[in-house]
């Protein structure tokens, strides 16, 4: 059976409000498309989650800053429909960018403290446009469950905070980043990598298991293991990091001292793709 393509708000919220009169609950998972396992991830947990799941694919403008990969990020609607073949998808939302932001849109949702570290000073603009998306998305399917990776682990803690802050009766829920057989996280940006490229990104799965050894091994300063996660990755071949952090995974605040759970994050250009990973570690429990 076809999916079915519904491309207007007015249109999904009449799909939304028909299946909430029937008493049928709806999960949401929001794309950008490039579909791989990842994504089929996060559809098969939404299809577990409820009784409708609507799958939007919408490339973001507002998201991407100056100089960033807008233009080239890749669009194969057709390739999208064949991977998810069998999910078991009822609708796939697939509005244009003028549907979502028509001529004289002048709104935004700015979710403040949680943007201001990691991925917020590098790419200004980019949670907004993430929050303001997300947002759109919310009020056009109505979803009762949406579904998000633990990949973008800040853009998750940024998701719920806005879910929570403006009454959204929506339930987040993250899903375990999903890896290649070599470590390498799922990413559409993985396809930019050339052969070389992909054996220096994956220094960045590497250097969080160093991350976690340490941390097993009793290291508690934070400062020790960023800067031998920097050496892991910088030997690893040509690439120039955005940041590397143990950070609060509540807070996204940087931290001094491992004393509890940390979120091991970091930020890296290899080539042309900007590749994120990230592993929360707990310290081992006290004897």
């Amino acid at each position: 059976m076809a999916v079915e393509i519904i491309e207007t708000v007015r249109s999904m919220q009449a799909r939304s409000d028909a299946w909430r009169s029937a008493g049928e609950t709806i999960a949401l998972v929001p794309t950008m498309g490039a579909f791989h396992e990842a994504h089929l991830s996060l559809m098969r947990e939404g299809r577990r989650r409820a009784d409708r799941l609507v799958v939007s694919l919408f490339v973001n403008p507002t998201q991407f800053g100056p100089g960033e990969d807008y233009d080239a990020y890749p669009r194969d609607l057709e390739a999208d429909l064949k991977a998810a073949e069998g999910i078991g998808l009822d609708v796939l939302f697939h509005p244009s960018a003028g549907e979502m932001y028509p001529v004289g849109y002048a709104t935004s949702v700015e979710v403040e403290e949680l943007t201001e570290t990691l991925c917020g000073p590098s790419r200004p603009g980019h949670f907004r446009g993430v929050a303001t998306v997300v947002a759109k998305l919310f009020q056009a399917v109505r979803p009762h469950v949406a579904v998000f990776g633990e990949k973008d682990f800040q853009q998750l803690a940024v998701i719920r905070r806005m879910a929570a802050d403006l009454h959204f009766d929506i339930e987040i829920v993250g899903v375990p980043i999903v890896r290649e057989e070599d470590g390498l996280a799922m990413s559409s940006r993985n396809m930019y990598l050339s052969a070389d490229e992909r054996k220096t990104a994956l220094s960045l799965s590497r250097s969080l298991d160093v991350a976690r050894r340490m941390i097993a091994d009793g290291e508690r300063g934070a400062l020790a293991i960023v800067e031998r996660l920097r050496k892991e990755i910088e030997s690893a071949g040509p690439c120039t990091i955005d940041y590397v952090s143990v950070a609060d995974p509540e807070t996204m605040a940087h931290k001094t001292t491992v004393d509890g759970p940390v979120l091991v994050v970091l930020a890296v250009k290899v080539g042309r793709a900007r590749l994120i990973d990230n592993t929360v570690v707990a310290p081992p429990a006290s004897p």
